[in-house]
């Protein structure tokens, strides 16, 4: 009888769904607030939403404790740059970071699913989308995590980005009002509560614009 060993692995997703969306002069980034392993939830409560400089929003799903690990080399990072520059980092230069970290660990990836959202230098709504690598690109809203599947024809649908083969190229920015995009996100994560399992519990949605940041939340479906 041959021997089976138990295959271990380094990583595990933990669940959970973050989205962005940018405006002409904000940026609304969003997080449910469930961490589970399997059908196991670990807690209700956890926020998957972290601020890296005063313009610039991480929300990440995938594995949390490489999640943690990469916040904390990003802020090492940007503090190095605030004693070397005496400023904070833009969102498009974090964005340039994020990317960079991601794909110094390519050979054994942090096991995270990032979406970056803030303004940019002009005061305009940015959103950068990443794989585990370090692959981005900005876009004018973006989806991550267990429910991703769920939420971005959601977002095509209501949304329309204009292609970024077109050219002369068009403003990667939504047309939405601040309220209108805030009450998107909220229908989006309801709807993708309701079909995945990894999703729910409450919606952490923080809103960037030119007098500064804030948080509002709303309860979803705890089972």
């Amino acid at each position: 009888m041959t021997k089976k060993h138990a295959n271990w692995s380094p990583y595990d997703n933990n669940g959970g769904s973050c989205v962005a969306i940018a405006g002409a002069d904000y940026c609304v980034i969003a997080a449910d607030t469930r961490m589970s392993t399997g059908y196991n939830i670990l807690t209700r409560d956890y926020s998957k939403i972290s601020q890296l400089a005063d313009k610039a929003v991480m929300a990440s799903s995938g594995f949390q404790a490489d999640v943690k690990a990469l916040q904390k080399a990003l802020s090492a990072k940007h503090l190095i740059y605030q004693h070397q520059h005496n400023k904070q980092m833009s969102c498009p230069a974090m964005a340039q970071l994020l990317s960079n970290t991601l794909y110094y660990k390519r050979f054994f990836p942090y096991y995270a699913f990032n979406v970056l959202g803030g303004l940019d230098n002009e005061g305009k709504g940015c959103v950068f989308t990443y794989d585990a690598v370090g692959s981005y690109e900005r876009v004018g809203y973006s989806a991550q995590g267990s429910g991703s599947t769920l939420i971005i024809p959601f977002l095509d649908n209501q949304l329309k980005s204009p292609s970024p083969l077109l050219l002369p190229a068009k403003d990667a920015v939504t047309p939405l009002s601040e309220t209108e995009a805030i009450d998107l996100v909220k229908t989006v994560f309801a709807s993708a509560t309701e079909r995945d399992i990894y999703t729910g519990d409450k919606v952490e949605i923080v809103i960037l614009n030119a007098s500064g940041m804030r948080r509002e939340y709303m309860e979803l479906r705890k089972d």
